[in-house]
Parts: structure tokens; sequence; C-alpha cells
């Protein structure tokens, strides 16, 4: 089955909002095996709308369309879906009293634009909305579906998870493919496809490797095709062990992993708490660090000594070591870890301290030049990068090295190992 995804929204053909919907549209769908020809978007226009709803139905037995729900005035789609299938639009009394309780259980009054909101068209079959009150509908006109839902992301996905996919699975010809997604770090494309060229060669015609690079990452996708799900499934997890194999730790995770959580992990499993010296990262760092959900069992807290006149008062960097080095420099970066780890008590650490940009640098230490420092205090190692000039991805590039550096340190250094 073909799908076709249409974005309604004014402030998506203005720039103000970014179609996250349809990107996780996308990647749901290519799950059930629905390939997805075509993305469009259209302003809040009657006509744009029923010419886009007309085009899709001519190229996908599946069209989605998303936004133009909500209880304002230019929210327009149902009045074009009624208009689209010719049929008129009904009260539902069922959306208005789910409307009226959440709005009595919020202590908010209800407006009559949310009475408004509850108009639809006649031959609609409504989706539950758990997170918001513009519930999804369904149309199926002679095999022909059409699903509108909210543009609000996490209302959305709501009502794709909760109704629409199961009820997808379950149509004739939908065979979903089974995915799998390494993720690795430190290695570059070019030499992970070097590294995987006789795999690659040896793959099964029904399985297939995308290298799917990202700044700092790349992610690897073993997907099957055709066949039995479990057969399938069990061959991709053969590759990816054999991929695991001859990748070593790069591999850090896979699926929706990151690097914070990896690193989690490790600190985690060994009994380890980190802390961090973050200059020209301003706490990024730390801020990633602690986006994992059950950080505070190994993350004791930062220190953004920004100013030189905090790496000397709370870190205890030599006023000379700054004079002689800069503070982008190795032997200042050593000592923003050493100082940390001493000041806050931890078992291991991250230092950085670089020139983020765009101004700022010379000739001997350009722009997007950063030091970053991890271990404890008797194992520390000292990194340089060379990054480019754009202020913030070197900060963002700079958090992926030192993390993917900590990992490493720590899969060197386990405490039965160290000494």
């Amino acid at each position: 089955m073909n799908a076709f995804l249409l974005t309604v929204g004014d402030e998506i053909l203005l720039g103000q909002t970014l179609d996250t919907n349809s990107a996780w549209l996308g990647r749901e769908l290519n799950l059930l095996g629905i390939r997805v020809i075509r993305r469009l978007t259209v302003g809040d226009d009657h006509n744009e709308i029923l010419a886009s709803l007309e085009e899709g139905f001519r190229t996908a037995g599946l069209v989605i369309m998303t936004g133009g729900l909500g209880p304002t005035k230019d929210d327009i789609t149902k009045k074009a879906i009624a208009a689209f299938y010719g049929t008129e639009l009904v009260f539902s009394e069922e959306t208005w009293q789910r409307i009226q309780r959440i709005f009595t259980r919020l202590g908010r009054t209800v407006t009559e634009g949310h009475r408004q909101q509850c108009w639809m068209p006649a031959n609609a079959r409504l989706l539950p909305n758990r997170m918001g009150t513009a519930p999804g509908m369904w149309f199926d006109d002679r095999g022909r579906i059409l699903l509108s839902l909210p543009g609000v992301p996490y209302e959305m996905q709501a009502i794709m998870e909760d109704a629409a996919l199961p009820e997808l699975r379950q149509l004739p010809g939908v065979t979903p493919i089974i995915h799998q997604t390494l993720l690795t770090a430190g290695l570059g494309e070019s030499e992970i496809a070097q590294r995987l060229e006789a795999f690659e060669d040896a793959l099964p015609a029904h399985i297939r490797l995308a290298y799917l690079p990202s700044p700092g990452l790349v992610r690897l996708r073993l997907s099957a095709y055709d066949g039995q799900q479990d057969i399938r499934k069990a061959e991709v997890d053969q590759q990816a062990e054999a991929i695991r194999a001859l990748l070593g730790h790069a591999v850090f995770g896979e699926g929706e992993d990151t690097l914070e959580a990896a690193v989690g992990r490790l600190l985690s499993g060994q009994g380890r708490t980190v802390a961090t010296a973050e200059s020209c990262t301003g706490g990024y760092i730390a801020h990633r660090i602690t986006g994992v959900a059950g950080a505070s069992q190994w993350y004791l807290g930062s220190i953004i000594p920004y100013h030189n006149y905090l790496k000397t008062s709370q870190l205890g960097v030599p006023a000379e070591t700054l004079f002689a080095h800069g503070a982008v420099s190795e032997p200042v970066v050593l000592d923003m870890l050493h100082g940390v780890l001493q000041r806050l008590g931890a078992d291991v650490g991250i230092a950085a301290s670089g020139v983020a940009g765009p101004g700022g640098g010379t000739e001997t230490k350009p722009v997007g030049l950063v030091w970053i420092a991890v271990g404890d205090m008797h194992h520390p190692r000292a990194i340089r990068l060379q990054l480019g000039k754009d202020r913030q991805k070197n900060i963002e590039m700079t958090a992926i090295h030192a993390l993917q550096h900590l990992r490493l340190w720590l899969l060197e250094h386990r405490p039965e190992t160290s000494g």
C-alpha cells in the first residue's frame, strides 16, 4: 500500500512551525510496510485542500492529513473534507460532552469555539484523542482511506498509536518490515563502510543495510522484507550481532538510544558518579546527561567556569598555567578535570574548554578549537578537537565527543581492571 501525507497550515509554509509530523508518520508507516510516496504542505485554503485530496487519491490508497482541526476560524479542514465527500457537517454530542468534562476537570471555561469544534463530516468515524480535545477522523470510501488528525504532534501520535496504527496493520496487503537500527559513534561513515564491505556483500537479497549519518553519529539500519516475521526478525538479529562484532565499541546502542544514556548505564553498572566542568559548552553536557531518567543516581553536578577567574577560584587552575598556555589548552582542561573531581567528589568527570565562535579565534587558536578531558584522578585523558565555525554546532559536537570519550574511558577502565 502507498501513502500520501498532507500537512495543512499557513504556519508550516511560513516556517513558523516545523513539520515533525510527516517524519514521525513516515517512520511508523514504513514499519508497517506502507510506502510514503509523497509529502505535501498546503495553507489554510479550502480549494487548495480539496485539490490536494484529489491529487493524493490519484496516487495512493491512503491519505493522512494533519492540521486544521482546532477551535479557531482558520481551522477549515473539516469543511473541506465534507465538501470533498459531498456530505454535511453533523454535531457530535459525544465529543461535546468529552470536551466539557476535560475543561471542568481543569477548572477552565469552555468557549463557543470548542463547541464549533464538535461539528464533523457525517461520514467520519471518530478516533479517540487522549491527549487533546479534537478527535481524529477515519474515512473509508470503497477502500480508499483518509485519516484526518490534529496538527499538535503529541495528539497526532496518541491517536495513531491508540487507534489508527492497529487498524492499518490489519489492512489487506500490509506486510510489516522488520527493522533494527544500531547506533555508532567515533567512526565516520566511510570508515564504517570499509569495515562492513564484505559483510554487505554477503547479505541475503531480502535484507538491506542503510547508513544514516548525523553529526558525530552514524545509524546503521537493517531492514528485512517479505517472509514470516519471526524468521526475518531472527535473521536481522543475527546480522546485527555480526555488525557489533565487526565494529566493537563503536556501537553504543540501538533504536532511540542516546550516548548519554549509554554512559549512564556504564556509570550505574560500575557504581560510579560523574561531574562536569564546562566552559565553552556552558552546561550543555550536563543538560544532556540530566535528560536521562534516573540520572540522579550517577550525576552529581557541574561547575561552569566561563570566566577565567572562576577556573582559578572554583577549580584551582593555576593562574600561571592560564597565562602560559591560555584557557583553551591541554594543561588547563586537565586541571579543570582535577578540580571538579576534587571539588564535587565525583569518581569520573568531563572538562571542556574551547573557542565556540563565531569570533574570538586567533592564528594559533582558531574558532572551533576545543580541548576536552575525561577520566578520574589517576587516569585522565585529554583530547584535542578542531571543529567548524558554527557556534551551536561546535557546542553540540563538543558534547558528543566528550560523552563518547568518557564512554570509551569507562569501558577501558572498569573498576575491576583499573589500577
